[in-house]
Formats: C-alpha cells, structure tokens, sequence
C-alpha cells in the first residue's frame, strides 16, 4: 500500500479493501473500507468498529471516489483565531509554545521524511511560517499521510503535532480533520473540517462533513446537507460522494427504498468508467441486496467488478457469495496439515515408547521365568 504526497495535503493510493468502514447493510456515506468493500462513503468512515484505514486527503480522482478536498481557490487561508474573536476555541499561537500550554510531544520521524514530499499548494500555505516550523509541519504532515492507511491511531498522533505548530494553517486543519475521521472521532473531526472551510472558502469538504454527522448518529442532518445550496459548487465527484452520503443517510434511517431511489442517477446509469463508478454501483447493488431484490443486485455487483480495475471494491466476493461459491483458506489448510502430521508423529513416538516398555517387561517376565 503506498501514499503518494500529491495533490492537495497527500493522495492516498491504495485498493480500498475503507478507511476502514461503515456497515453495507446501511450504505452510502463516504469512502467505507471494510470487508464488504467500497460500498459507498468516505474510505475510512467505520461506525460499528471495523477496519478503519481510510483517509488521505484530497482524493484524487483516479481513485474510485473522487474526493478532492480543499477547495485551492477560495479564500483567505490565514488569520484562524476560533470560532470568533470574543472567545471560542481561543487563538492559536503557530509556534505551538505559549506559557499556558503543555509542551508539545515530539513523534519521531524518520530522517528520509524531509517534507519536501509535500504538495507545492500546500506549500504555499506553509510559506507564512518560518522556514524551519515549516519543515516541521510539513514533515509531520507526511507522516499523518503514510500512516492513515496502515495505522491511523499514529497518523492521528502526527496530526496533532502539526495541530499545535501550525493550527492557522488550513490545510493543517483538513489534515487533522481526516485523521480523527479515519479514527472514527466524528466530532472532533467534523470541528477541524469546519474551520478548514472558514479558512479556505471552498465547499470540498461538504460531503464529508456530512458523513461525519452520520457517524454522530444524526443522518437527517446529513440529508438536509445534502439539499444544501452548496452541493451544487462542488464538481461532479464531490456530487457523487454526496449522492453516496445521502443514500447511507436513508438506510441509517430505515428508508431503504428511498436510498435506492437515491443512487438512480445519470451517473450510475453511465456506461463510462469514472473514477467513482464502481463505488457507486456496488452501493446500488448492496441496496438491492438488502431489499431483497438478489437478481438485480447480482447484476449490479457484476458491473461494479467490471469497472472496479484497482480492486476498490470486494465486488467479486459479493458475487461469489450470491452463487454459492465458498472460499477455502489455502494457508489454514497447510496449518491444518502440518497439524495433523505432528499429531501422527506424536503418536508414533507414543506407539514407540509403548513398545519399548512392553519389550522391558518381557524381559523382566523371562527372568522371572528362568529364577
């Protein structure tokens, strides 16, 4: 599994098996990652405590999905004091050392992590700090991108460094964001996201924060979002993922049709092959599967595994599973073997041992024979 630092903060590039992810019985929402595959939702979003290794931030759109995060263009990206100047979460001092704060604690960063590995746009942003804090953030940075995927509880700990160096940093603030979603700390991920917005003016992030209302139990809030005037900036990846959002909402609230009715779009009806293609019409066909409707579901399934090229999805597995296919675990059947074969040696060491002792007391019985 590899993390490109690419576009935006980093692009994460890796088969999605979602982190690391919500339950497929309810759908949509982003990028999931978890045993069922990418059945829509942020990689990454896991309610129920399944394998979380989602995140990377500003997707790229080669990978199925198609979230790019931060919107480049808008706004004003420094001067972050809080939820407002009277007060709120307070001002941040960008070098992390103020008399009423704790030191930071230092993660260790390998010496081949330069922070060079960066993107240059977030580059930019970092150019407002000193040289060397810059570094620092960038570096930490990278390290929350290399880890996301693999150990998300450590990329969360990266984040938060580069939190107190650098908090008016808005892609600082995206990063953190993900980090805490990817270690399903919807909250607290949905407040980074949030001033990541304020800072940069853009609507990238929109879908996921809706996602992130999910994961706080409230989906109605997550579809209201979803008819926001917002959706309508973000290009046509990030209306998917709000399309997948939206659908994962109805199933949260047992409206399992209206979900259905939901991912029916010009998109799920294209037959070109875009990066989101296959997450969307595994999602349609897992809605159809749990509504009980298998033969549509399974040819839905067989579309999704015909666009799913990067194996983003366990579309082949849902299909399998549908025919009757059972897979056999060629390692534990050699764990097994050798099991069996030591248990055979065992007990030929025993019948020698045995052996051995009846032959004793046959002599011992001779001798007494001839006394």
């Amino acid at each position: 599994m590899a993390v490109a630092v690419a576009t935006g903060v980093v692009t994460t590039v890796a088969a999605t098996s979602a982190v690391a992810g919500r339950d497929d019985q309810r759908g949509g929402g982003f990028r999931r990652d978890d045993n069922r595959g990418g059945g829509g939702g942020y990689r990454g979003r896991d309610d129920r405590g399944g394998d979380q290794r989602g995140g990377g931030f500003r997707r790229d759109d080669s990978r199925g999905g198609g979230y790019r995060g931060r919107d480049d263009r808008g706004g004003d990206r420094g001067g972050y004091r809080g939820r407002d100047d009277r007060g709120g979460y307070g001002r941040r001092d960008d070098r992390g050392e103020r008399s009423d704060r704790a030191p930071i604690k230092r993660l260790p960063i390998p010496p081949e992590v330069t922070g060079e590995e960066i993107d240059a746009d977030v580059r930019q942003e970092l150019m407002s700090l000193p040289k060397g804090l810059a570094d620092d953030v960038a570096r930490n940075l990278v390290m929350v991108a290399q880890l996301i995927d693999e150990d998300p509880e450590k990329a969360y700990g990266y984040s938060r460094v580069a939190l107190r160096l650098a908090s008016r940093v808005a892609a600082v603030r995206e990063a953190a964001g993900f980090a805490a979603y990817a270690n399903q700390k919807y909250s607290e991920a949905l407040a980074e996201f949030r001033a990541a917005r304020r800072m940069s003016g853009g609507v990238d992030l929109w879908p996921v924060m809706a996602d992130c209302e999910r994961g706080l139990g409230r989906p109605e809030r997550a579809l209201a979002m979803a008819g926001e005037p917002e959706v309508q900036k973000l290009d046509k990846a990030g209306q998917v993922e709000m399309r997948l959002v939206a659908a994962g909402a109805r199933r949260d609230m047992g409206q399992l049709e209206a979900a259905i009715v939901t991912l029916q779009s010009p998109e799920l009806a294209s037959s070109a092959n875009h990066p989101w293609t296959a997450r969307l019409r595994y999602a349609y066909a897992d809605a159809l599967l749990a509504a009980g409707r298998e033969q549509e579901a399974r040819e839905w399934f067989a579309k999704a595994l015909e666009a799913d090229k990067d194996g983003a999805t366990d579309a082949s597995d849902r299909l399998a599973e549908l025919d009757g296919v059972e897979f056999v675990d060629a390692f534990d059947d050699e764990s097994e073997a050798e099991a069996d074969d030591a248990g055979d040696e065992d007990d030929d060491n025993d019948n020698d041992i045995e052996t051995d002792a009846d032959l004793d007391a046959d002599d011992v019985d001779d001798e007494n024979d001839e006394g």
